[in-house]
């Protein structure tokens, strides 16, 4: 809803009237930087249900969260210069990395339970307690 306020707000403020495509290059940066969170999302909501279901709920959701911190980083700063939107670019590709790993290790030991019987269930969910914190780092 942000995202698309802003781009409303910078329509009307260099268009008039009306949500227009064309106008000055601060629209461009705004009308771009929504998109590319917009294509972003679905594949971080199906990485993060994955994570969440498969593997372990608290360190999911909090790489959601900075997920999410991290996007609205990448949003500002895209809306000044573009080299201003890189860190936040690759810290959300780092996020989304964590919860694909997380999925992965989370079908992997349902296979493991199903065709052999070992659960690392528990061994799984602390290396992903002990590995989320380390999302701060920058």
């Amino acid at each position: 809803a942000f995202f698309a306020n802003k781009v409303e707000h910078e329509s009307r403020h260099c268009n008039g009237k009306g949500l227009q495509r064309q106008g000055s290059s601060s629209f461009d940066r705004v009308y771009t930087a929504n998109q590319n969170c917009g294509h972003a999302y679905p594949t971080f909501l199906a990485v993060l249900w994955c994570a969440g279901l498969l593997c372990s709920q608290a360190p999911a959701a909090f790489a959601g969260l900075m997920y999410l911190f991290v996007r609205q980083k990448y949003f500002v700063g895209y809306l000044g210069e573009r080299t201003q939107s890189t860190p936040g670019y690759l810290f959300g590709k780092r996020i989304i990395l964590f919860l694909f790993l997380m999925s992965v290790a989370g079908i992997l030991n349902y296979y493991l339970v199903f065709f052999f019987g070992s659960d690392f269930e528990i061994h799984i969910k602390t290396i992903t307690s002990a590995i989320s914190p380390l999302l701060l780092i920058p």
